[in-house]
């Protein structure tokens, strides 16, 4: 077994099966690539690929487990580069960075600006998606730091810090009936049509079950992942918007009426992860108090020590966690 069949194989993976476009990243041919998974089945003795004609359709269950172990394995052999590279040039090296629109949008351009201020010769990669997608991203290693709100669950492999708590808030148009009403009740919000972002795949929507433990039916008009879409929507009278507090600015959504909606619906913790057993470098640590100045260096890698995030919870139950 070898190092660059272990790399072939994650290749593959993380471009959705396509050999192809695995050779491309690789800066290989197709065939070689297609020969190295071939050898490493036999080696294993079972199929890694299901296949269909010369076409990957899935993985196997079998073949699960080594391309986990696999991604493992390949994460080891970055760490062991990374502490060269700690030791040679220490603001130097990339960033990948996973995160929905609501951060990349409205949280993290400040925090990017000030750290590529800090660290001009680091690279950042930005990629946005939904909490799903993120997860996606992070399990094949694709990102060095997950942000994303709730969803926790999907996230069994990084360690999560707690960066800020917010609030939602209901926007609605200058002229709409619920504009001049400070603190709507759920049944007048309920009334109209809800534009909100996109609910997730994975179990019921924490708002949905709170409109539903109320008696009331959420009219859902339509759902977005960009926070900027569903404000355009409301300007369009399509329905009431549901957007996290940050995203709503001032100065730009100046037709808009923001409502404070603390009193209707629970408090939200947007947090930060990355992966269990993975070596930060040091401006990762500048980034990470950067996001959430209480996330220090002693802070965060006691966190990494701890065995299970039931651990890492009880390490913050007594760290003030700041609103945004």
């Amino acid at each position: 077994m070898k190092l660059q069949q272990l790399r072939y194989l994650a290749a593959v993976v993380q471009n959705g099966l396509n050999i192809t476009a695995a050779a491309e990243k690789l800066h290989t041919s197709q065939p070689a690539v297609s020969k190295q998974i071939k050898l490493l089945e036999d080696e294993l003795g079972f199929r890694i690929f299901v296949r269909s004609g010369r076409t990957l359709t899935k993985v196997t269950p079998a073949g699960q487990h080594v391309v986990d172990r696999a991604v493992r394995v390949l994460r080891e052999v970055q760490n062991i580069k990374g502490i060269s590279d700690e030791h040679k040039d220490e603001d130097r090296g990339t960033l990948a960075i996973g995160t929905t629109h609501t951060q990349a949008r409205y949280v993290l351009p400040a925090v990017i600006q000030q750290f590529r201020s800090r660290f001009p010769n680091v690279k950042l990669n930005l990629h946005q998606g939904t909490s799903e997608q993120i997860a996606d991203m992070a399990a094949l290693d694709r990102v060095d730091f997950a942000i994303a709100t709730g969803s926790e669950q999907l996230f069994s492999n990084l360690v999560l810090l707690p960066a800020y708590h917010w609030y939602r808030h209901i926007v609605v148009p200058l002229d709409h009936p619920l504009a001049s009403v400070k603190k709507p009740t759920l049944k007048q919000v309920a009334a109209y049509p809800i534009v909100t972002y996109v609910f997730s795949f994975t179990g019921p929507s924490s708002l949905q079950q709170l409109f539903s433990k109320a008696g009331l039916t959420l009219n859902v008009a339509l759902t977005a992942r960009d926070a900027d879409v569903i404000k355009t929507y409301v300007r369009l009278g399509l329905g009431v918007g549901i957007v996290a507090d940050v995203a709503v600015d001032a100065r730009e959504d100046r037709d808009l009426v923001a409502i404070d909606a603390s009193h209707l619906f629970p408090m939200q913790t947007t947090w930060i992860g990355f992966s269990r057993g993975g070596l930060l470098r040091r401006y990762m640590y500048d980034f990470l108090q950067l996001f959430a100045p209480h996330l220090n260096r002693r802070l965060v890698d006691r966190a990494m020590a701890a065995d299970t995030q039931q651990d890492v919870a009880a390490l913050f139950a007594d760290v003030k966690v700041p609103m945004r």
